[in-house]
C-alpha cells in the first residue's frame, strides 16, 4: 500500500484575483482547469515544482480561512522573488521558527499559506 502526496483544496471566488495572486505574485502555473459549462465557477490545478495546489470556485469545496503548511527548499530564494514583485495586498517576512524557516501568507479569500524550509540537519544544507 503506498499513498501519494495530499493536494489541497483551496476555496476561491473571484477568478482574476487568485491568478493575480497565485500566478503572478507566486509564480505558480496553471495546469489545468474545468467548468462544467462556460459560466459554471471554475476548479483548477495550479503548480510550482512539486507542489500541487487545487482552487475551486464551487460552493462546498474547502472553507474559506484554511490553513496549508507548504514543505520546500529554497526559501530565501522564495522570499527574495517574491519581495520584489509588486503586490500591494502582501508583504511576508521570512521568520525563524523551531520545525525551520518560514514565509506565512493569506490569500485574498482568506486562505493561509505557510512555506516552511526544515532546518539543515547534521550540518548538511538544504
Amino acid at each position: 500500500m503506498r499513498f501519494d502526496r495530499a493536494v489541497p483544496i483551496l476555496r476561491v471566488f473571484d477568478q482574476a484575483k487568485a491568478d493575480e495572486f497565485y500566478l503572478d505574485y507566486l509564480g505558480f502555473r496553471t495546469d489545468w482547469e474545468h467548468r462544467f459549462e462556460a459560466d459554471f465557477p471554475r476548479y483548477a490545478q495550479i503548480s510550482r515544482s512539486d507542489c500541487l495546489l487545487h482552487l475551486s470556485e464551487h460552493h462546498g469545496d474547502g472553507t474559506p480561512g484554511s490553513a496549508v503548511f507548504l514543505p520546500m527548499h529554497g526559501i530565501a530564494e522564495f522570499h527574495a522573488e517574491i519581495s520584489a514583485r509588486d503586490y500591494r495586498f502582501a508583504r511576508p517576512g521570512l521568520e525563524e521558527a523551531p520545525w525551520g524557516r518560514t514565509v506565512d501568507i493569506t490569500d485574498p479569500f482568506g486562505n493561509q499559506l505557510r512555506f516552511c524550509e526544515p532546518p539543515a540537519q547534521n550540518g548538511g544544507g538544504s
